[in-house]
């Protein structure tokens, strides 16, 4: 019998990463020829191209390069470039990750076409439709045939919609972020220099990463940020490592910095960050769960999370834009301790579980 043959689309940071274990999974097993395919959302060298070479993620076969352009026009042109992909290779199947317009633009793109869809980290809600990538999940959501969930959570967002009732398959498998951030822990301690570059050694320290439209493009939410940062920055050291756009919009609108920002830092650096920082603050889905898998508390500095369990068990804070809930929360989590020891995401090996379930397509 012939091997599977699968499309993956990515397009962003966090997708890379995702992508990087189950892509090795599929190696491993021989049996699954798999076609990369990099819409190019995320072109930057730090913000991409490192991606693909620290963590062994074949290079794509296929690169559209479509970024800047506004939600609409960059989905629609990521469509008509995937479209052509789809009918020149004729896959089995198409898979998408996490919630990025790259995600939409291939879940659409697939069914379009006609081709089979799995949706990894299906399920996930933050219920806040003004967030673009909660319309990109459930979008996908609803037209994925096997919808792989991280969580039980995840899995009971997707029962209360109705799911069960469709012909798609629901499948908890755990959170291929923690394979990822357990399979590169040692890599990252052989290979990260950024303690050594940024003088880190001994010190105690903060780290920072704020990405969310609604935080950078509201100038009064990022304002009131930058005023919780910087109250923080006077007592501890912040290691902020800024994406272009936001170190743009800094820039731009004078907003004053009390302390230092980095460039964008690849995967194995993040990874020697997060085992030596005291604590996390970020907006981003992925670093809040990553805080959990090195044991850091996090403050998340938005109104919802996607990831309600962090929350039920204390492990994470939410404070919105409020700078004093910030500060608050900083001075209680840097000396608060917690068993960070449960499993919520599937101890590691929720790629092995999403391949062995792709496997029985061509049974």
């Amino acid at each position: 019998m012939r091997n599977l043959k699968m499309i993956t689309v990515l397009g962003a940071r966090p997708q890379f990463v995702k992508a990087a274990l189950v892509s090795r999974e599929m190696k491993l097993r021989k049996v699954i020829d798999e076609i990369i395919v990099h819409t190019g959302q995320h072109f930057d060298e730090n913000m991409s191209d490192i991606f693909f070479t620290e963590l062994n993620i074949p290079q794509p076969h296929y690169n559209l390069q479509i970024h800047g352009l506004p939600h609409a026009s960059m989905i629609g042109r990521m469509m008509e470039g995937i479209e052509p992909i789809i009918e020149k290779e004729k896959p089995d199947l198409l898979m998408v990750y996490g919630d990025a317009n790259s995600t939409l633009a291939g879940a659409l793109a697939a069914k379009k076409m006609k081709v089979k869809l799995a949706h990894v980290e299906a399920g996930l809600r933050s219920f806040n439709n003004e967030m673009p990538e909660e319309i990109n999940r459930i979008l996908t959501d609803r037209v994925s045939d096997i919808l792989f969930c991280p969580t039980d959570t995840a899995v009971q967002n997707l029962k209360k919609e109705g799911f069960e009732n469709s012909s798609c398959k629901i499948i908890k498998v755990g959170d291929v972020m923690q394979d990822a951030a357990l399979f590169y822990t040692k890599q990252s301690a052989k290979e990260s220099k950024i303690i050594s570059q940024l003088n880190l050694e001994n010190k105690k320290f903060v780290l920072c990463t704020i990405h969310r439209q609604e935080n950078t493009d509201v100038l009064e939410n990022l304002n009131a940020i930058i005023r919780g940062l910087n109250k923080i920055s006077a007592e501890t050291l912040i290691v902020f490592p800024a994406h272009p756009r936001i170190q743009q919009i800094l820039k731009r609108e004078k907003i004053p910095l009390q302390f230092t920002t980095i460039a964008p830092i690849g995967y194995l650096d993040m990874v020697a960050l997060l085992k030596q920082c005291s604590l996390v603050i970020t907006d981003s889905g992925g670093l809040q769960k990553e805080a959990f898998f090195f044991k850091k508390h996090c403050i998340i500095v938005r109104e919802q999370t996607e990831w309600l369990e962090l929350i039920d068990h204390g492990f994470s804070t939410l404070v919105g834009t409020d700078e004093t809930k910030m500060f608050d929360a900083y001075k209680i989590l840097c000396t608060k301790e917690i068993n960070f020891n449960v499993d919520l995401y599937g101890k590691g090996k929720a790629c092995e579980r999403i391949v062995d379930e792709l496997l029985e397509i061509k049974k």
